[in-house]
């Protein structure tokens, strides 16, 4: 079962987990790290897909509360938040962020809680991954926490409600105010060799509601879809969408940016391929990286042996080195949106540096709460 335990903070005495990038014991932990988070990991018997589901319901019931959002994205966002938020503000494959600080796809998947994340301190959002066909996703449970180690591990299976109800949903929004991210991937029934048809579909059904579009290629918990990030399956991919995203822009629709999401598995030669493939299809930039199959920093935790995806602290060495080959190796003609092991303001800033455009952020807000959002938003030049 997922660990509900509440240990040292990482790096403090008797922790025996990873310690900071220095090396150094944490300053005294946050309001939220002594009191909510502990009250979050004993939901559920400790089921951390259960806390998840309880903060989404809590953020939902936020976005309803008059001046709710705007004080929080006061207290969490970049000073002087708005739409021309000081230097944060950029514009990045022809969307303007106010801040480049986002939501990573996973957390919000059905978009439930659209209208609270801005008081969190997010600039933008992406929701997803959706599907073309609804689905239940993995058997629970399916969510694991490795709290020493600052990390999770998930075999979700895209679980959600379809891209036909988030399309529906969406409509009902209307206006967000901040930059929406779709990210869309294949439904598990859907055979491999009709998955363009799927992803195309959730394309069309989505397209005037997103502002950019996340090819989700890379997740470990869809049987064979990984085989997708193989050259010339996704040429095709990649071919269909953008001949689809063509298409409505002719019918009236504005075009939108197509990324591609890889995992952090790739060798750095399959990595090459898959950018000229991008680059040769005309997209518009990466999402670096997905979680990762391997167990770097955490193979002697009980649950390493648990199947699914690693994510938080013990990706952010492998993600500032994956963004930095992708700057590198296209001259950085190709934005990265940076992703993987933020759980410290230096780990943004490490994406940056590497060559990031963005950055988003997901397990680290598990452990650290909009504390952390607050921080990364106040370390930006």
């Amino acid at each position: 079962m997922p660990d509900s335990t509440e240990p040292p903070a990482p790096g403090a005495p008797g922790a025996g987990g990873v310690p900071g990038a220095a090396g150094a014991a944490r300053p005294r932990r946050s309001a939220y790290e002594r009191a909510v988070r502990p009250v979050l990991y004993r939901l559920g018997r400790g089921d951390a897909e259960v806390a998840h589901e309880q903060t989404l319901a809590a953020l939902r019931l936020l976005g309803h509360i008059p001046g709710a959002t705007r004080a929080g994205a006061r207290l969490f966002g970049v000073p002087g938040a708005g739409p021309a938020a000081g230097g944060a503000a950029r514009t990045v494959f022809g969307v303007r962020f106010p801040s480049p600080v986002g939501l990573a796809a996973g957390m919000d998947k059905n978009g439930v809680a659209l209208r609270a994340w801005p008081a969190v301190g997010f600039g933008f959002v992406e929701v997803g991954t959706v599907t073309a066909h609804p689905q239940p996703g993995n058997e629970k449970p399916r969510l694991f926490r490795l709290v020493e180690q600052e990390a999770v591990i998930n075999r979700m299976g895209f679980n959600n409600l379809g891209s036909a109800a988030l399309a529906d949903r969406l409509a009902a929004y209307g206006a967000l105010g901040y930059p929406l991210g779709i990210s869309i991937g294949k439904s598990k029934i859907t055979p491999l060799a009709d998955a363009v048809d799927d992803y195309v579909t959730s394309l069309r059904r989505l397209y005037r509601y997103g502002d950019y579009f996340a090819v989700n290629v890379s997740s470990p918990n869809t049987p064979g879809l990984r085989e997708l990030q193989d050259a010339g399956h996704l040429r095709e991919l990649l071919t269909a969408l953008h001949s689809e995203a063509a298409a409505l822009t002719v019918s009236g629709l504005a075009p939108k940016p197509i990324l591609v999401k890889i995992a952090p598995d790739l060798t750095t030669t399959a990595i090459d391929e898959l950018l000229q493939v991008c680059t040769d299809t005309g997209v518009a930039g990466i999402i670096a990286t997905n979680t990762t199959i391997d167990r770097p920093g955490v193979r002697s935790h009980p649950l390493a042996a648990e199947i699914g995806g690693l994510s938080g602290r013990p990706l952010a060495e492998i993600s500032a080195k994956i963004v930095a080959h992708i700057h590198s190796q296209t001259g950085g003609a190709l934005p990265v949106i940076g992703v993987g092991g933020i759980v410290e303001p230096a780990d943004a800033t490490r994406l940056f540096d590497a060559g990031a455009s963005l950055v988003q952020v997901y397990t680290g807000l598990i452990y650290r709460g909009p504390g952390l959002i607050r921080k990364i938003n106040r370390s930006l030049p």
